[in-house]
């Protein structure tokens, strides 16, 4: 067998490519630019196995240019300088396209190196990452290239290449297989939109097979966890993060479970406990006070619990967070505060303010005509306590939930009381 299956069944043309319509359906401008042949710097921006490297080989194919590949973990500088040297060879005649897989792996001085030689048209770029561009390319290439983000495939898609595969399959290893109802279907549901990874499981499944015969159990021990596409330091820990805490915010229970389903399911408990907290003091706030008590026992527990048992408080903590009012005013008065202190709003502390509990304190007339809240009707009084410089600053507004209104009303009486 001279190569894996799913290189095999590599499409040839943008018309048998599964998946990513926003870039290669019709009228599209990716889709514009390869049939035109007039082909500037990409980049391709998408996880594994959703049909980047594909794409660029159909794209050098179709612009009759050299294609040449590197992949970035390792790509030397003197590798890139040999791609270079094929522009006076008659492959290069036409041109040469370098087509650079995993480009966030090249330092920047191999990203440097690149740069040149995209400058000045000697070779036309175009590279591949799995993480998000924008924090790891240089500068200076982004700036000169275009970037595509290819998207997971959807089921209906990858269902398409699974029964493909399948037929391939026959011609490559010399024979029929007998496939069990629903087996393509899982794999297609299963593989998390990489299409390779679905390709790669029918060979698994190929080779595996007794007297041709595939069923539905030997997919499932397959294909099981492959849906999940998760790293704890990569753009897809922090967007699973981002909508966890968003469908809370938005008081969407299922998808707040959901989403905390995939962090665990992929191991990670500290993340959603940690943005638990936050949540409960960020979102809900002042709305349910009782909140953030009733969450930091949830995920004390979850965490001397440990998985799989941690679910269940967190799930708790998930649904009540959903299910209660919202506020945002904590946060935003604080975030307040804290630009008036980065912009040097601070001035002098009052001096009635100031502490008075040592000698000396009445001499500098600290602490002086200071008014003690207990001794006045309601536990108030008026006075002055911020600098003068921000004396009429006010960064806490109340909220419209029926906790904060009530707070309001109290304040709004015992201050016309006092007066």
């Amino acid at each position: 067998m001279s190569a894996p299956l799913a290189d095999q069944i590599r499409p040839q043309s943008l018309d048998d490519v599964v998946g990513q319509p926003h870039l290669l359906g019709k009228d599209k401008v990716l889709r514009r630019m390869v049939e035109t042949g007039n082909i500037p710097n990409l980049i391709f921006y998408g996880p594994s196995g959703v049909g980047k490297t594909t794409v660029a080989s159909i794209i050098a194919k179709r612009a009759g240019k050299k294609l040449f590949k590197l992949n970035g973990t390792t790509a030397s500088t003197s590798d890139i300088r040999e791609v270079v040297s094929q522009l006076d060879t008659l492959d290069g005649m036409g041109g040469v396209i370098l087509y650079l897989d995993e480009i966030q792996y090249l330092n920047k001085k191999q990203q440097q190196t690149l740069l040149e030689f995209i400058e000045n048209g000697s070779v036309t770029l175009i590279a591949s990452t799995t993480e998000n561009p924008y924090f790891y390319v240089y500068n200076a290439i982004l700036s000169r290239s275009t970037v595509f983000e290819f998207l997971p495939v959807g089921p209906e898609d990858v269902l398409r290449a699974v029964r493909r595969a399948f037929q391939k399959a026959e011609e490559y290893f010399g024979g029929q297989f007998t496939v069990e109802a629903g087996v393509a279907e899982h794999i297609a549901s299963a593989c998390g939109g990489d299409v390779r990874k679905a390709v790669n499981a029918v060979e698994m499944l190929a080779l595996a097979s007794a007297g041709g015969h595939v069923t539905l159990e030997d997919a499932k021990q397959v294909a099981q966890k492959s849906a999940m596409r998760y790293d704890r330091d990569g753009d897809a820990h922090y967007d699973i993060l981002s909508a966890f805490q968003k469908s809370i915010r938005g008081s969407d229970e299922n998808a707040g479970l959901h989403y905390l389903a995939r962090l665990l399911e992929a191991g990670d408990l500290i993340s959603p406990c940690r943005r638990l907290l936050v949540i409960a003091s960020e979102d809900i706030g002042l709305a349910y006070p009782q909140a953030i008590s009733i969450v930091k026992s949830c995920v004390d527990a979850a965490v001397q619990l440990g998985l799989p048992e941690a679910r269940i408080p967190l799930a708790q903590a998930v649904i009540l967070l959903c299910t209660s009012p919202k506020s945002n005013t904590a946060i935003c008065a604080i975030d307040a505060a804290m630009a008036d202190v980065r912009d040097g709003k601070t001035g002098e502390i009052p001096a009635h303010l100031r502490d008075g509990h040592y000698s000396g304190a009445q001499k500098l007339g600290h602490a002086q005509d200071y008014r003690y809240a207990h001794d006045y009707p309601n536990d108030y009084v008026k006075q002055q306590y911020l600098p003068d410089a921000l004396k009429d600053r006010v960064y806490y507004r109340f909220g419209e939930n029926k906790l904060e209104s009530a707070a309001r009303a109290y304040r709004e009486k015992i201050v016309r009381e006092s007066e």
